[in-house]
């Protein structure tokens, strides 16, 4: 009877100390560069907590609440990949999400594809993500460098524009922009030159020679992938030798609020980009997530932020469809998944396990000394994307 006693015993302190994720917790695990990269990840953070606070209010997924666990990468793949193999291990996760350089992005999607383990991929935007490295385990959210470089070109084309310079951060993200504006401008405008071609590291411009190098070659337009820092000092930099004095600009990502709102007077009046105009936008599903946003953070959304409330949206609505967080059923339920988000409602193709999140795209605009977006319409990247039969020759068969 004694020895009947202690096993119960041991048993209920063995139940005490389950884990919470075995009684009932979703736990998703997050993975990004937030030291270094504060001004997009500071509110795509927000946005994750804000949409993880609202599905819990409203009694979570099923009966259970989301757990958002994060780490940092450290801007290093290595990094990035022991993170999520200690989030799985130690932590239990159900879902692995995040990264935002797309190398880092990269290397999680081997991961995934090595582990068997579901990853939603946030904000990384190299093609590669879904095509070439491409595997059943990987989703990713935002519009990729393929699908916003395609809803520039015809603005570019537009120029009539000859000689162009470019511009780029040399690492997976700007190569894989370059790469689709070379192709895509080339075929939409076949005499255009590439007069110039500057590519400096990562967060480590100079800008001083490279704005020199891009005025000696005499370009009619320019086309900017540097976002950040980068963004800022080339624009100063530009400013100064007026570079882009009676030269069009093409610039991706250029009008996002992180990125522009930096350049404050500074910012360039004109130039064609793709951004986030978070004040203009007038749609039912904005002024709700909008409001939102304010009320709990009594600041203003940046894209990170509809990013990320996205992202966990997306999550959630993933595990609902799919009755539980089981890896393969995950992955069958992300196939043609449809989620509501600030922008409209969006689909997770099956061709390529890409979502049909788009864009803005306008010009900037000096307005009293702050960068503001002007002149844009929101472009759906389902418009933006290559047909199945084009998807079944870019990405491995899996």
């Amino acid at each position: 009877m004694k020895r009947r006693h202690l096993i119960a015993a041991a048993s209920l302190v063995a139940a005490a100390a389950l884990p919470v994720h075995a009684q009932g917790v979703i736990k998703i695990g997050e993975v990004n560069s937030y030291k270094a990269q504060p001004a997009f990840l500071e509110p795509y953070k927000k946005g994750m907590d804000l949409a993880v606070e609202e599905i819990n209010a409203a009694g979570g997924v099923g009966g259970r609440k989301l757990e958002l666990i994060t780490r940092d990468d450290n801007a290093n793949p290595g990094d990035a990949v022991r993170v999520a193999e200690e989030l799985l291990s130690r932590e239990k996760i159900d879902v692995l999400t995040g990264t935002f350089l797309s190398h880092i992005g990269l290397a999680l999607t081997d991961f995934a594809k090595q582990k068997k383990v579901f990853f939603l991929a946030g904000e990384p935007l190299t093609d590669k993500i879904v095509w070439a490295n491409g595997n059943a385990y990987t989703y990713r959210l935002r519009p990729s460098t393929y699908m916003q470089v395609a809803m520039l070109v015809p603005e570019a084309a537009k120029l009539k524009k000859k000689r162009w310079a470019i511009v780029y951060p040399n690492y997976e993200y700007g190569q894989s922009a370059i790469a689709s504006f070379k192709q895509l401008l080339k075929a939409a405008q076949p005499d255009v030159e590439f007069v110039a071609e500057q590519a400096p590291p990562l967060g480590r411009v100079e800008a001083g020679p490279v704005v020199q190098a891009l005025l000696d070659s005499k370009p009619d337009a320019i086309f900017n992938v540097l976002f950040g820092a980068d963004l800022s000092r080339f624009v100063r930099e530009g400013n100064t030798r007026e570079l882009f004095k009676g030269r069009e600009v093409v610039s991706l990502l250029t009008g996002e609020p992180e990125y522009l709102d930096p350049l404050k007077d500074e910012t360039p009046n004109g130039w064609i980009v793709t951004g986030y105009p978070w004040n203009g936008i007038n749609t039912p599903e904005h002024r709700t997530f909008l409001a939102a946003y304010q009320k709990r953070f009594n600041d203003y959304p940046r894209l990170g932020s509809v990013v990320g409330y996205a992202l966990i949206h997306s999550v959630a609505a993933g595990v609902a469809k799919a009755g539980g967080t089981e890896t393969d059923k995950l992955v069958a339920a992300f196939r043609g998944l449809q989620v509501n988000t600030p922008f409209g409602r969006i689909t997770y193709r099956p061709e390529d396990n890409q979502s049909t999140l788009g864009a803005f795209v306008g010009r900037t605009k000096n307005e009293g000394g702050k960068g503001v977006m002007v002149d844009y319409r929101y472009l759906d990247g389902a418009n933006f994307l290559p047909s199945a039969a084009e998807v079944r020759k870019l990405r491995p068969a899996n």
